[in-house]
């Protein structure tokens, strides 16, 4: 379904009416971030899109900032996972998703929210000499055979659930610089229908904020983004609501 492209709008906006303190954290977040808008990127110029977002991201990255990416596309996640495996070589990115993401190309394209995560294994994964790589895949309900053959032979693979499989691995992470990449469509869709491909089976909004917290207090994380948000199929604004307080 198109209209993820309103989702960056919508949860600015919805952003609003939370309270800007963090009952998790136990600490309000005045002057501690800083919005750099919307990249305005060319419709259906998918090479083009990807070089903007490099663009605005490489200054901040290099200079030790932490960005937070709302989409949008999944695909936005490469160009920046690009820029942070320049500035961090040991880079470990987690990924919550319902779909492996994992296809080498898709409608012939080699760079789509489909293979996102194929491109990104790609770049952090140059020098490894075989065996699992850096990419750790949670909540993975959906993929086609030739994905999942993939993901088990190179990357860890965790499926349909995320909190309890990323206690178990949380101290492997540790050490290591991680960038955390989050598609809405993890939560099930009773949570999180404003997303373009629903998948059933999915984990509910608690769990999921209790793995980025997990994640958050015992490792390093660098960078994230939080993606797939459509907002004109999201009853009741209750997905970009979801994301809104995430992000927070």
């Amino acid at each position: 379904m198109p209209g993820s492209m309103f989702a960056p709008k919508r949860i600015r906006e919805l952003s609003y009416t939370l309270e800007n303190y963090s009952p998790v954290w136990g600490d309000c977040i005045d002057g501690k971030f800083c919005d750099l808008g919307d990249i305005v990127l060319p419709w259906g110029n998918i090479d083009k899109s990807l070089k903007f977002i490099d663009e605005v991201v490489k200054g901040p990255i290099s200079a030790g900032k932490k960005i937070v990416g709302i989409g949008g596309d999944h695909l936005v996640t490469l160009p920046i996972v690009e820029c942070y495996a320049e500035k961090y070589k040991d880079l470990a990115v987690v990924q919550f998703d319902a779909h492996t993401d994992l296809r080498d190309e898709w409608s012939s394209e080699k760079n789509s929210h489909a293979t996102v995560l194929r491109r990104v294994y790609e770049v952090i994964s140059k020098g490894n000499k075989g065996g699992k790589g850096n990419l750790y895949q949670f909540g993975i309900r959906s993929g086609s055979k030739e994905e999942f053959d993939f993901a088990e032979k190179y990357c860890h693979l965790y499926k349909y659930d995320v909190y309890e499989p990323l206690k178990s691995v949380v101290g492997s992470l540790k050490g290591k610089n991680v960038y955390l990449t989050i598609d809405i469509d993890v939560l099930d869709p009773a949570f999180a229908p404003g997303t373009g491909y629903i998948e059933a089976g999915g984990i509910t909004s608690k769990e999921l904020f209790d793995a980025v917290s997990l994640l958050l207090k015992e490792t390093n994380v660098v960078g994230a983004d939080v993606v797939e948000v459509c907002p004109p199929t999201d009853n009741s604004d209750r997905t970009s609501a979801i994301e809104a307080k995430l992000v927070r």
